[in-house]
């Protein structure tokens, strides 16, 4: 029961109080007045408790509603974060495991070509000359040359750094990491930088914001090393401000190629029109001599015109 209707409750029997001791002390003559008025008094009040009972019904049924409608909001999320629970748990199982995580990388790191290179640009597990296979080879023109990019990256040491509960097993844990890290650049610089077929230098792609910046953040004599080595790590965000640039230059390559071919094209439309020109020289020697030749016979033929004249004014007599 609420407040308000326990008050009421409490008045109309505090009323009821009153009329018994004014039914107790009032004369026999007015105590049927005052039984009435108190009658109508309670009347009121009971009327009165009725109205706040219903009203204090809507009210308990309109936050009846709006807690099932936020129940069913928090259901809804309820479910999204157990979908997003098992999403998490996948995604872990898949950077435990080398493959899976290889096969992750290899995967964000083709969406991420796919979207910014054209089809041209770029080859998928290319082979190289050594037998080498690279995830992703980019055909930039010389300079640089084509440049390789290896989306795998040392993980347990990572994680092991992440999992260490004490200074002593962090410390160890950000050994090994840095030690793996400058193993896997060392690697990448050995297999992938080829004088002559590649760029000077390789990328490796760490799909993983996180470990970019503690990478950066706590190691940044191993990044330092790598960038010796040629050997440059990005991230998906620095990945694709990369790809950008590259498509810029490939682009830039594409119009110096196509404004080659117009070149070369016009070239060979003036030497066209060069040799139009003799020919149409040609031509208008050869209606010269046409003309000559037809001034010429004009010549005769009237010369004929004027012997067959001469010809036809000669009176002949008969012979007797």
């Amino acid at each position: 029961m609420s407040q308000e209707a326990a008050l009421l409750v409490l008045v109309l029997v505090l009323l009821a109080v009153v009329l018994a001791l004014l039914l107790l002390r009032a004369p026999g003559g007015g105590t049927e007045k005052l039984a009435q008025q108190v009658t109508a008094l309670m009347l009121d009040q009971t009327r009165a408790l009725g109205e706040a009972m219903a009203g204090q019904s809507d009210r308990v049924a309109r936050s009846a509603q709006e807690i099932q409608a936020r129940l069913a909001v928090i259901d809804a999320a309820r479910a999204n974060m157990e979908a997003l629970s098992g999403q998490v748990g996948t995604l872990t199982d898949i950077l435990g495991n080398k493959q899976a995580r290889g096969a992750f990388g290899e995967t964000q790191l083709e969406d991420l070509v796919r979207d910014r290179l054209p089809e041209a640009g770029f080859s998928l597990q290319h082979t190289l000359s050594n037998g080498r296979r690279a995830d992703c080879l980019i055909r930039l023109p010389h300079p640089p040359g084509p440049i390789v990019v290896d989306s795998k990256f040392p993980l347990e040491a990572f994680r092991a750094l992440h999992a260490a509960g004490d200074e002593a097993g962090r410390a160890a844990a950000t050994r090994q990491f840095a030690a793996d890290v400058q193993k896997h650049v060392k690697d990448v610089a050995e297999r992938y930088i080829l004088a002559g077929e590649t760029a000077d230098g390789a990328l490796i792609f760490v799909p993983s914001e996180a470990i970019f910046a503690e990478l950066h953040a706590s190691h940044p004599a191993v990044v330092a090393e790598a960038a010796r080595r040629g050997v440059y790590i990005v991230s998906p965000s620095t990945l694709w401000a990369v790809l950008g640039t590259m498509r810029a230059l490939l682009k830039d390559v594409r119009i110096r190629a196509e404004a080659g071919r117009l070149k070369a094209e016009t070239a060979r439309l003036v030497l066209e029109v060069k040799r139009l020109d003799d020919r149409v020289r040609k031509l208008r020697g050869h209606f010269g001599a046409v003309q000559d030749d037809l001034r010429d016979i004009e010549i005769s033929a009237e010369k004929i015109i004027k012997a067959g004249a001469r010809v036809d004014a000669v009176d002949v007599e008969d012979a007797r």
